[in-house]
């Protein structure tokens, strides 16, 4: 049972860190003009732009801070995921 779950954890940790890679490639594509127009761009477009919209409030001025917040906000949710394995496995070695 510990494996399985430990496994679950690491899955989930693994994804998150794969979508906040996703979220940094999205925000490198804006340095290149018509990158967005590739099938790159609009497959992470489509996978990045919904989670990366909730985040549009923090610009300044001409630039957009989403992708930075974005990373952020996931990087507290892997930590609480760490955090709640920990208090898992507490509690199933009672």
């Amino acid at each position: 049972m510990f494996a399985f779950v430990s496994f679950v954890f690491w899955l989930l940790g693994k994804a998150i860190d794969i979508y906040m890679m996703a979220i940094v490639v999205y925000a490198l594509l804006s340095w290149f003009p018509g990158a967005y127009q590739t099938k790159l761009g609009q497959l992470l477009g489509a996978i990045v732009e919904p989670f990366q919209r909730w985040f549009n409030f923090a610009t300044i001025g001409m630039i957009g801070f989403a992708p930075l917040v974005a990373i952020f906000v996931l990087g507290i949710v892997r930590s609480g995921l760490v955090y709640l394995e920990q208090i898992i496995f507490r509690l199933m070695a009672m």
